[in-house]
């Protein structure tokens, strides 16, 4: 490209209207700011970051724009910048006309006028807020992921998670002792059992129960069946449509869980249906005292909650 070099930088400098349609072209907002922190030129972008027309911004300084506590690190960082000029970057606060605040990072350096003096400093300025919240909810989300997994683990029902592949994303130890030796060791050598195929791991008609599930993203699943002896309750239930299922499975035929679920199915019904908690309780074991003994304390309890 040939121009004339004299010609083009004289018409540069002569034309601020040339100035300001280069500036506002660009997608990141920029100002300059004189000594005194009085804004004296920025762009469309930096009028969209702060919610208010160049008319509001040129001619006032940071602290009548910006909240005292922001617009005095701004300031102080500008004094900063005055006294070892060189580039400037860092992380700040900053809040647009609605009061919303954003994380920003600031890069700036002094201008400088023909003589070489320092009139100010142009800057530009990057929101990161967007990038920071979804980093705040990945955050969330892994220690949420680190207490679900822990509570899980704690749980004395067996627990199993799958994906749409019907493949372990995560289980707990007890879901791993209710079917057999075999499956114990194999959580032993893979905590959670991550990545192991249900299939291999669940009698098949519990598999079908999972599969149901996963296909027809229906809300809940329940059986009670009879397994190696024991007699499960299995709740099959839709975490994400067609994408995670869940399982809580309980050895019903074991004494030490009698008590919790008793109370835990109790506690669907009302007065009138205690005769069908009876049935239920009598179907979780052969001790007929304790039995009897619980369902007592059962009735007590609802006698006083309905009224409640």
């Amino acid at each position: 490209m040939i121009y004339e070099e004299k010609t083009f930088n004289q018409e540069f400098i002569n034309d601020p209207e040339l100035h300001q349609k280069i500036i506002d072209a660009i997608p990141v907002p920029i100002f300059y700011r004189d000594l005194n922190g009085v804004y004296r030129a920025c762009n469309i972008a930096q009028e969209e970051l702060l919610g208010l027309p160049k008319s509001q911004i040129i001619g006032k300084t940071v602290f009548e724009i910006q909240p005292f506590e922001i617009a005095e690190i701004y300031a102080q960082r500008d004094q900063e910048l005055f006294d070892s000029p060189g580039d400037q970057n860092y992380e700040a606060k900053f809040r647009d006309e609605s009061g919303q605040q954003h994380d920003v990072i600031f890069n700036k350096a002094v201008i400088r006028n023909a003589k070489d003096e320092i009139i100010g400093t142009v800057g530009s300025v990057f929101d990161t807020s967007q990038r920071k919240k979804a980093e705040r909810k990945l955050e969330k989300a892994r220690e949420a992921t680190v207490i679900a997994s822990a509570m899980m683990h704690k749980i004395r029902a067996g627990i199993v998670i799958v994906d749409s592949e019907l493949k372990v994303v995560d289980s707990n130890e007890a879901f791993a002792k209710l079917f057999g030796s075999e499956i114990e060791e194999l959580y032993e050598t893979i905590p959670g059992l991550h990545g192991a195929d249900l299939k291999e791991l669940v009698p098949d008609v519990i598999y079908k129960m999972f599969a149901s599930s996963m296909s027809s993203g229906e809300n809940l699943m329940e059986r009670d069946l009879k397994i190696q002896n024991k007699l499960l309750h299995v709740s099959v239930m839709t975490i994400y449509k067609q994408r995670v299922v869940g399982a809580l499975i309980r050895d019903m035929s074991a004494p030490s869980l009698v008590r919790e679920e008793i109370i835990s199915r109790a506690q669907r019904v009302n007065r009138q249906n205690l005769e069908t908690v009876q049935k239920i309780a009598f179907l979780l074991g052969d001790n007929a005292s304790l039995t009897e003994e619980l369902l007592n304390s059962i009735i007590e309890s609802y006698q006083y909650g309905d009224d409640e």
